[in-house]
Order: structure tokens, then sequence, then C-alpha cells
């Protein structure tokens, strides 16, 4: 893939869900919510303090992380659905 998110954003792979309960029941698409669970795709070079320091990325491609509901713009590139989201919608790495 050629995208690659510019400052402190980052492309994030949502990791599905289960398609079952632990009890064994079949959840059907229509009731299951979007997992707020992914994995990073790749990152920006990171932001920039007033005087111009780059604050470096605390994620890197690869890692599994936990973002919030509402995190993110939803993209398709390459026909695959990612999420762009700030480094600050990350709520921790996995």
């Amino acid at each position: 893939m050629a995208f690659k998110p510019l400052h402190d954003r980052v492309l994030v792979r949502r990791i599905e869900g289960e398609d079952k309960t632990k009890g064994g029941l079949i959840i059907p698409d229509s009731a299951k919510e979007k997992p707020a669970e992914g994995e990073i795709v790749s990152v920006g070079t990171g932001a920039r303090k007033d005087n111009g320091e780059l604050i470096e990325m605390a994620v890197k491609a690869g890692d599994k992380v936990l973002f919030g509901k509402w995190s993110g713009t939803e993209v398709k590139l390459d026909g695959e659905d990612l999420l762009i989201m700030k480094e600050s919608d990350i709520l921790g790495i996995m």
C-alpha cells in the first residue's frame, strides 16, 4: 500500500470481533457492533511543537491498539476498509 498518513495520524485496520457469543449463539451482522480494536498499518512522522521540535509517535506499524467507538474517518484503500485517526484517539496498545 502506497499511503502514508501525515503528521500525527495513523492508518488502522479494524480487527473483526467474534461471530459467536461465549454461549455459542451466532451473532447476525446487523446486531454486531463495530470493533474498537485494530492493527496499525502505517503512521505519520509525528506532531510538531510550537518551536518546531518533532514529537515522535508512540505507536508503530503492526501494533494492536484500542480506540474510541467514534474515532477516525473511514476510508477505502485498495478495496480494503480502513480508518485514519489522530494518535490521540488511540486509548492504548495491547
